[in-house]
């Protein structure tokens, strides 16, 4: 490891931490009072949050490796995939606001083009 703080492996234990937080409140704290439809997308917004947490920890550790810059780039749509789509399925599911429900798709853009940028990454590495 470097002696350069890895903030990809940072938010990625920060990410994971909520996700079995939020996962442990959505079972245990809200199986009562939401709707079961409610409660399918209060896991759902779980469930997204856990792939990409785990991805994110995948890419702090390739960037460790292979210090590629585009790493970063890819770590930040996963982010923000996961505040847009995990975190608006949190708040669709307790509030009811449509609002909330709109946004969700906006993350699961991010998430696809961070996926993309993943693969044209080893796509061109592979290519030297």
């Amino acid at each position: 490891m470097t002696s350069k703080k890895n903030t990809i492996l940072v938010n990625a234990s920060i990410i994971l931490f909520l996700a079995v937080a939020l996962g442990a409140f959505g079972a245990h704290g809200l199986e009562k009072t939401l709707s079961e439809n409610s409660l399918k997308t209060f896991h759902t917004g779980v469930r997204y949050q856990f792939y990409h947490g785990f991805a994110l920890l995948m890419l702090g550790v390739l960037y460790e490796i292979l210090k590629e810059e585009k790493i970063k780039k890819i770590s930040q749509f996963f982010l923000l995939g996961i505040f847009l789509f995990s975190f608006n399925c949190y708040l669709y599911s307790v509030t009811q606001i449509k609002t909330f429900a709109m946004i969700v798709p906006f993350g699961g853009m991010s998430f696809l083009v961070g996926w993309a940028l993943l693969i044209l990454l080893f796509l061109r590495r592979s290519s030297r």
